[in-house]
């Protein structure tokens, strides 16, 4: 019972320091795949600052958006 114990906790550890590379997305490298992650966190964090600006009316008044859609 102690060695399975022993066993389940390497497990752990090996898959929370990234020692186990069996559980990789096939597609991307580490890099790639961590240039993905901080490209969305920025994307959402520019979103966030749009929706903030537009909930307290920070931006000034005008007939076009800030897009420029035409």
């Amino acid at each position: 019972m102690k060695t399975l114990k022993l066993v389940a906790v390497l497990g752990l550890v090996a898959g929370a320091t990234g020692v186990n590379t069996g559980c990789a997305t096939p597609a991307y490298s580490p890099q790639e795949r961590g240039a993905q992650i901080a490209r969305n966190w920025d994307y959402e964090g520019k979103q966030i600052a749009d929706d903030i600006d537009s909930a307290l009316l920070l931006r000034p008044a005008s007939k076009l958006t800030i897009w420029h859609v035409r």
